[in-house]
């Protein structure tokens, strides 16, 4: 049986008085960024080091307690903090934000896991470089917490989502052991890659404390447009020119349904729209190594075809940089503008890109038939096929009563769609508790019997983030 005074001098002796926390207000460690998830922690331990991450980690195992690692706490499907049991360990890794190297010539750099994402890119371009990986939250979400979720964000259709982007991992395995894993290598055959196996499994397997990750060289030009579209499948005719014209030139290509910008301009009507209403609107970005009046031209030439060839209405080109972020602004502004308007049932979900528009169509008239006047919100990143295809509950509802009564039967029915159009439930958000027992009856036996598999040999005493992800 777990002694809590030990346990809890066996981790203050580990990271100090000052950073094991117990009493007061934990709010910020044990609720989740969407209030959907509150738990009480036993504790909250911050070690600074990956050798106090150890520390803190054998001591769990020695007291027989739980942990539960956080990064920024942004994620979406509450994976990242504890139950309502109170006697799990609330890990914070924010501690750990030292950037260790910089090599230029290898275009590489090696960051502590609790480095916000959003510094990350601005060391990297301190140095005439780029880390591309950019999402929402990268003003607070961390790149172990990015990498523990293979996060995805605005710019997979050019570089990938995380995975593609970390070349290797500094590890706390469940034992409370170290793998020294940060290789700043692209080629390294010795045998399974960790790495992988780490990155996506949300703290389920290990402690991920220290990363090395990609860069590339900072684009010579970048080029931002709004185009008015009058359907999905035009979005995707206007992908397939994109790709053509622009190739790996393409670095954005966002999707946004009408009544989703109806909200940004409802709650934030500062934010300048270029262009009038429209079915549909895509946000398309392009970086040119050439230089900008180059990108330019492509784009321009490529929006003229576009016209000509009726795949839009309309569009409207940035002149500057400050437009530029303007646009991104608009849709980034999306998810908090949902926010304003009330709880909403989120679906973080991929299908192949050619299978959006009758997927859409297909969720679309389940949805509304089934539950009339419930409003869609469709956006996402259709460049790679992930949309966030959400629902809020009818104008004037109870938001909150509209999700208790018919959140599991909207799941199911959007879920069928996506499965009958050979997608995944989750694109970027990952499963946490949230869809756990979704996986479950999703994913086919063979696949959670090697989950499983996995977790128990990596975990067998099932002590990290227990409940998330896989049912063990």
């Amino acid at each position: 049986m777990m002694s809590k005074p030990a346990l809890l001098d066996a981790l203050r002796a580990a990271v100090g008085p000052n950073n094991l926390l117990v009493d007061g207000d934990l709010s910020a460690w044990e609720l989740d960024w969407r209030k959907r998830y509150r738990g009480k922690a036993l504790a909250v331990v911050r070690p600074g080091s990956t050798a106090e991450v150890a520390a803190v980690v054998q001591a769990c195992a020695a007291h027989g307690a739980s942990l539960v690692p956080q990064g920024g706490n942004t994620g979406l499907v509450g994976g990242s903090v504890p139950d309502q049991s109170g006697t799990q360990v609330l890990l914070s890794l924010q501690r750990l934000n030292r950037i260790r190297e910089i090599d230029p010539a290898n275009l590489t750099m090696t960051v502590e896991a609790g480095c916000v994402l959003q510094v990350v890119q601005e060391a990297a371009a301190a140095q005439g470089l780029l880390f591309p990986l950019s999402l929402a939250a990268e003003g607070s979400c961390t790149i172990g917490g990015n990498l523990a979720t293979n996060a995805g964000g605005t710019q997979v259709l050019r570089y990938g989502n995380a995975r593609e982007l970390c070349l290797g991992l500094e590890v706390v395995t469940a034992q409370g052991e170290t793998w020294d894993g940060l290789s700043g290598l692209r080629k390294d055959n010795t045998g399974y890659d960790l790495r992988d196996l780490y990155i996506g499994s949300e703290g389920t397997l290990g402690i991920i404390t220290a990363a090395t990750l990609k860069l590339y060289p900072q684009p010579a030009g970048r080029v931002t447009a709004l185009a008015a579209l009058p359907s999905l499948q035009h979005a995707v005719s206007l992908l397939q020119l994109a790709q053509a014209r622009l190739g790996a030139g393409l670095t954005g290509f966002e999707v946004m349904g009408e009544f989703a910008l109806q909200l940004v301009a409802k709650h934030f009507p500062q934010l300048a729209r270029p262009l009038g209403p429209s079915p549909w609107m895509v946000l398309l970005e392009q970086s040119d190594t050439e230089s900008e009046a180059h990108a330019r031209a492509l784009f321009e030439s490529m929006l003229e075809t576009a016209l000509e060839q009726e795949l839009i209405t309309d569009a409207a080109i940035a002149e500057s940089i400050e437009q530029s972020r303007g646009l991104w602004h608009l849709r980034e502004s999306i998810p908090l503008a949902q926010a304003e308007e009330g709880l909403n049932i989120k679906h973080d979900i991929s299908v192949p890109v050619s299978r959006i528009p009758a997927f859409v169509a297909e969720a679309d008239a389940l949805v509304t038939q089934r539950f009339p006047g419930a409003r869609l919100v469709n956006f996402g990143h259709l460049g790679d096929g992930n949309l966030h295809y959400n629902v809020q509950a009818p104008a004037g509802a109870a938001a909150a009563d509209f999700l208790r009564e018919h959140e599991a039967a909207v799941n199911e029915a959007v879920y069928d769609a996506v499965v009958a159009h050979g997608g995944s439930i989750s694109a970027e958000h990952g499963i946490g508790a949230l869809k756990r027992e979704e996986l479950n009856r999703r994913k086919s036996p063979v696949a959670l019997s090697l989950m499983r598999t996995i977790k128990r040999a990596l975990d067998p005493e099932l002590r990290l983030n227990p409940g998330r992800t896989i049912d063990a």
